[in-house]
């Protein structure tokens, strides 16, 4: 049984507060992103959330690899984040180089701005996004193998996509109606292409640790590196993925929790199962024969209860941003102002569309968790705020 663990490092650029009363005023393609995003503010979430997982994580993975010589794991790091990390941070961006000197650490491909491209009519800018974000890794690795799209958005047209690429591994979530009977535990082929692995997230062991670690009211807790090898030791197949986001370690999950130690005492407990071996999703994209194959004709993805992309165009605020935001796509490319670019592609960060989310219950909690508005209706008016400008822009620049 192959153990592949994967984390997601993200951080979005926050937007600034945006007024109407703000908009209209004549900038460059850079001087306008200085004014949509609050830079103070992306400093200092940088600081907190680097001094609390990024740098101590970082530290531990590393002296962990070094104890340890048949540990590997993989990362998806945004271009978004390396932008603020090298902004704000420096030494954060170079404790992700360091592990990648280590020749144990494999980093996925994605979209550098963490954005619903693969969602656009076209697949233009999604591809150029995925181009700049190869560009981006370079430093830290060869070109990727495994392609793991914006919050797992997965289908068949994006995983032929993929294939078209020369992506050989692309992540999903292993979804019970996608999988019915099957289980994640196995690689599967994609109806309608012809190579490339579907390596599928086991979301019930991976949530016990990014979700129910600290949870006291959880009848599993304390979750301890004991028992969890043991989970794992007991699974039937041929590999289990185990993706999470990277803030489990010391951000959503506290130093206090134990988390730290749990992390620090699991290589060594895993090692002790003959039968179990780290691996990336390299190695299963490539060593793991297909047990099947999947097929998801609409997009599905890992977030809230549903699977699928209602967490970014689930209500009609979403929808009305998100029509706003591809239809900039073609007046600005025609301005040929790399600056404009840069700053509209931007916006197109899913976080601004998730802020805008209207669910109920455990899922709207999650979503409140990490917007900095009072209100899905505050992130809608400011987010569009800043789009009406940018159109103006626009539109003014096609006069001249």
């Amino acid at each position: 049984m192959k153990v592949c663990f994967y984390f997601q490092v993200h951080q979005p650029m926050r937007l600034a507060p945006f007024s109407v009363f703000e908009s209209g005023a004549a900038g460059g393609g850079d001087e306008l992103f200085q004014r949509y995003f609050n830079h103070d503010l992306n400093r200092q979430i940088m600081a907190k959330v680097a001094s609390k997982c990024y740098l101590p994580a970082n530290r531990l993975l590393l002296e962990l690899l070094e104890k340890h010589p048949e540990m590997k794991v993989s990362f998806s790091i945004t271009g978004v984040f390396l932008e603020q990390a090298r902004l704000y941070m420096p030494e954060v961006a170079e404790s992700f180089a360091a592990l990648g000197r280590t020749g144990r650490v494999e980093f996925l491909s994605e979209t550098y701005y963490h954005s619903l491209s693969s969602l656009f009519t076209e697949k233009t800018e999604f591809t150029e996004q995925v181009k700049l974000h190869q560009a981006a890794i370079a430093p830290f690795c060869a070109k990727p193998s495994v392609f793991r799209n914006t919050e797992a958005m997965f289908s068949n047209d994006i995983a032929h996509w993929a294939e078209s690429m020369g992506y050989k591994g692309i992540m999903a979530e292993g979804l019970d109606q996608m999988l019915g009977w099957r289980s994640p535990t196995y690689a599967y082929s994609v109806q309608g292409c012809s190579n490339i692995r579907a390596l599928l997230r086991h979301y019930k062991l991976s949530d016990d640790i990014g979700y129910r670690f600290s949870q006291k009211s959880w009848n599993e807790y304390p979750l301890t590196a004991p028992k969890y090898a043991k989970w794992l030791s007991d699974l039937q197949g041929d590999c289990v993925n185990l993706f999470m986001d990277y803030e489990t370690f010391g951000e959503h999950h506290w130093e206090d929790t134990g988390i730290f130690s749990f992390l620090k005492e699991l290589p060594g407990e895993i090692s002790k199962y003959n039968h179990l071996s780290f691996a990336t999703p390299t190695d299963i994209a490539t060593t793991v024969e297909p047990k099947g194959e999947v097929a998801a004709p609409s997009v599905i993805s890992w977030a809230d209860n549903e699977r699928d992309t209602s967490a970014w165009l689930g209500n009609d605020m979403q929808r009305a941003a998100f029509s706003e935001l591809t239809s900039l796509e073609a007046p600005v490319k025609a301005l040929n102002d790399p600056d404009l670019l840069r700053t509209w592609r931007h916006l197109q960060n899913s976080d601004h569309l998730y802020y805008c989310c209207t669910k109920s219950l455990s899922d709207q909690d999650v979503h409140n968790y990490f917007s900095p508005y009072e209100s899905p209706f505050e992130s809608f008016i400011n987010y569009m705020n800043v789009l009406q400008d940018l159109k103006a822009q626009v539109k003014k620049r096609q006069k001249k």
